[in-house]
């Protein structure tokens, strides 16, 4: 992480409250045939003509279904990605072998080579990991994938779904997002995946998972759930990760970089972390894809992220102190940069962070969260705490960088 970064990650507080364990038991709805039948007298002839015209209006009514489900479903795009497309109505669900057929050719298996072991004689470049991404560019040959999953890599390869396997170029990285953007040189038929709008996801809503789990033996794993609920936060090697969407689709190792498609086959997510602690299941986290967007066309325009920034060090011990004290939740200010944003604005150590504009911060993932909202160079009104008084302040946002290396 970034030393000009405005959390302290050694001195963050990472015991979070995680949802409760529900059992939730399904309640069907039963159509249960009327006791009371109504007989009608007709001709053997007029019987099997309605037959007939039954079979028939089936029949019908079949082909007429498939064909409107035929051209509904999104296509897979070969132009230049298109951050959000319509997406048909949400009565418009796809069956799942339809949008793995889709969507699957467009998810890569991106593998990071690192040096061998010095020690034991060997420079050689050896796999170090694998995980996902997709294609967003078909025609730049741009791919969507996780930090992490490409982090100290000395040379990336990419596993198509014809069963090429190419160079990619590292075209940049934003560890605060655990985004990264590749880029191969060989674009030929290579098939873009669409993207959908994740602001509009509900609870509940059905999602596929693709993903190469274990690498190239497992590769393009197709597995299913729901949403199970969105705005998670979580605490991540390079600092709390919030706005996370939640789901049940299996994600395992491998899955990183991969991308979570709603039934009408957009990507709206990229799968990003399992929550693996012992006695957990069915907990996958993913990065909204319409919240990652505005990172990822930064890494291919200029190679670098920038972020909006108060350049202070936030320290969330604080908050058990505040329990205690049975004082107001906020976001403790333990340093603040000289000449920086917060310092220009009167800021000082020791006050208590607990409103950006109208919205309650309680920690530093409410801070980052509030602040990632806006751009480099916005005007904020911060409210916060100094001396048992509340007092506010009109910060204009400063900018941090992920730089590469």
């Amino acid at each position: 992480m970034d030393e000009n970064i405005n959390i302290n990650s050694e001195e963050l507080n990472t015991n979070i409250e995680e949802p409760n364990a529900y059992t939730a038991e399904q309640n069907p709805s039963h159509i249960q045939g009327s006791n009371n039948v109504t007989r009608i007298q007709t001709t053997k002839s007029n019987k099997g003509k309605f037959i007939a015209g039954l079979v028939a209006l089936s029949l019908i009514c079949a082909v007429i279904g498939s064909l409107i489900t035929y051209a509904l479903l999104p296509s897979p795009s070969n132009g230049k990605f298109t951050p959000i497309i319509n997406q048909p109505a949400k009565e418009a669900v796809f069956p799942v072998e339809q949008i793995a057929e889709n969507v699957g050719p467009a998810v890569v298996v991106v593998e990071n080579y690192r040096a061998g072991n010095m020690f034991f004689h060997n420079s050689n470049l050896q796999l170090a990991g694998s995980g996902s991404g997709f294609i967003i560019d078909p025609d730049n040959g741009y791919i969507v994938t996780n930090n992490h999953v490409v982090q100290g890599a000395e040379k990336i390869i990419v596993g198509l779904d014809d069963g090429r396997n190419v160079p990619a170029k590292l075209v940049g990285a934003d560890p605060p997002t655990d985004l990264a953007v590749l880029q191969i040189e060989d674009t030929t038929n290579l098939t873009a995946a669409s993207l959908g709008d994740s602001t509009k996801l509900t609870v509940g809503e059905p999602v596929v998972a693709i993903g190469n789990p274990g690498g190239t033996r497992f590769a393009r794993s197709v597995t299913t759930g729901v949403v199970s609920a969105t705005n998670r936060t979580l605490p991540m090697q390079s600092g709390p990760a919030s706005d996370l969407i939640q789901t049940d689709a299996a994600i395992n190792p491998g899955n990183s970089g991969g991308p979570l498609v709603n039934h009408q086959g957009l990507v709206i997510g990229i799968n990003t972390v399992k929550y693996a602690e012992y006695g957990f299941e069915g907990m996958g986290f993913a990065i909204p894809i319409s919240s990652a967007l505005p990172t990822i066309e930064q890494l291919i325009e200029h190679g670098v992220a920038k972020h909006p920034a108060l350049l202070v060090t936030v320290n969330d011990q604080y908050n058990a102190y505040a329990q205690y004290n049975n004082l107001p939740p906020g976001a403790y200010i333990q340093e603040v940069t000289p000449n920086g944003p917060a310092d220009k604005a009167g800021l000082q150590k020791g006050d208590v962070i607990t409103k950006v504009n109208e919205v309650s911060v309680e920690n530093s993932s409410d801070l980052i969260r509030e602040l990632y909202r806006h751009q480099v160079g916005d005007k904020i009104t911060i409210t916060y705490l100094r001396d048992g008084k509340s007092a506010q302040t009109e910060v204009t946002l400063g900018e941090i960088s992920a730089k590469q290396g």
